[in-house]
């Protein structure tokens, strides 16, 4: 039933009419809904409050009270719909994790309950708690998409997550007097005594291994997704098309995925000395695998180059062991894992004055803040080194 309220206003009349009609309550709540419109006429205003109360009513249709769907039902139902679109299995492992660290805070709260507080409270907790900043990212990414998809089944009537600001890491005095990114690649001694390090002292593997990392930019999963038919001799190319997806770092469960982004798909030349030390491994491989089919029971038989004997890939996890043991018997005092060659290969392109948009190509588009960064360190030592041999070579003609 309408009801009327006369109210001053300055048209010609001198006043209009507010008409308020009585919604049904909030499905959520189940509190009052009322509909209040202006009008210059009590008609004008009772037309205008039935239109909003249509609207209202067709966008609760679907949102009933028996709706009593906690955080955890939601983002495993998220998860559900969320793997089969074209996702990775690895991504959709990293978006369980952050699910775990949700359900920590959520789990069996309604998730109409939520509030932008309660969501501003949790990444706050996080970040008081140490969690790093990355994680705290992927946690408020995983809850938008949650409440995003509770937003479409209409679960819920807004994403009350989406406004929230996340902690910002502050940096120490250390951090910003050092130069951090000196740390990410090594320089060319450095990379010259680990390569020599491991041609020396090496486990099977390690001397190829490691220079191909160094100078090709690729990534650890990457290159032990790498077959025979991924190397073209003849104009010393490697194909990247594939990366190894290896659940709880077992080799019997990895399988081959797509690489990491579009841009992640190339092919690019490597120097010849590298590629030659690699076509001499391949072609020993042809013996090697013949008598490992002959003497193991469970062999793999497909064309990883970089395998065990069973012919399962290598990991990752393998070439991080592999690193560490070498590390130690150098003088390198940088925390380094295997990606650090992926960012001295980079380093490498800028000193010989390759051009960042082809660097970018090279190495797959990732790491486009580190890269710049990189580039930017390197270019501009070049510029201070420049200034410096001018000055060797033509001081003595300086006439001021």
């Amino acid at each position: 039933m309408a009801s009327y309220t006369k109210i001053k206003a300055n048209n010609k009349q001198g006043y209009k009419w507010i008409c308020t009609l009585e919604g049904p309550p909030d499905p959520m709540t189940g509190k009052r809904k009322q509909i209040p419109r202006r009008g210059d006429t009590q008609k004008e205003a009772l037309a205008r409050a039935q239109e909003s109360l249509k609207e209202y009513i067709k966008s609760q249709q679907g949102l009933t009270v028996q709706n009593k769907i906690t955080f955890e039902e939601a983002a495993y139902e998220w998860l559900r719909a969320y793997s089969k679109t074209k996702v990775k299995k690895k991504t959709i492992e990293t978006r369980q994790i952050s699910i775990n660290v949700l359900l920590h805070y959520y789990a069996k709260t309604l998730i109409n309950k939520l509030t932008y507080k309660n969501h501003e409270d949790l990444v706050n907790n996080m970040h008081d708690r140490g969690y790093s900043i990355s994680t705290i990212k992927g946690a408020h990414s995983v809850a938008n998409m949650i409440m995003k998809y509770a937003l479409k089944n209409k679960w819920v009537t807004e994403n009350p997550f989406k406004e929230v600001q996340l902690p910002a890491k502050l940096l120490t005095v250390e951090e910003i007097e050092n130069d951090p990114i000196e740390e990410k690649f090594l320089e060319k001694d450095e990379l010259a005594e680990f390569l020599l390090t491991a041609k020396e002292h090496g486990l099977y593997l390690d001397n190829e291994i490691f220079h191909l990392l160094a100078f090709s930019g690729l990534r650890s999963g990457e290159l032990c997704a790498l077959k025979d038919s991924d190397f073209f001799f003849d104009t010393n190319e490697i194909r990247v098309t594939k990366t190894l997806y290896y659940p709880k770092n077992n080799m019997r469960l990895a399988t081959l995925t797509p690489p990491k982004t579009t841009g992640s798909v190339r092919r690019f030349d490597v120097i010849e000395s590298v590629m030659v030390a690699l076509q001499n491994h391949i072609n020993r491989l042809v013996e090697i695998r013949e008598f490992n089919k002959k003497s193991t029971t469970d062999y793999h038989n497909n064309t990883f180059v970089f395998a065990h004997s069973n012919g399962y890939p290598i990991l990752p996890a393998n070439i991080i062991t592999r690193m560490h043991r070498l590390l130690k018997k150098t003088s390198i005092k940088k925390k380094a894992t295997p990606h650090i060659f992926r960012h001295t290969h980079v380093s490498m392109l800028a000193e010989a004055e390759v051009d960042l948009k082809t660097i970018m190509d090279r190495v797959g588009h990732e790491d486009a803040k580190t890269t710049l960064k990189i580039y930017t360190h390197v270019t501009k030592k070049m510029k201070k080194n420049a200034t410096e041999k001018i000055k060797m070579h033509y001081a003595d003609i300086v006439q001021i």
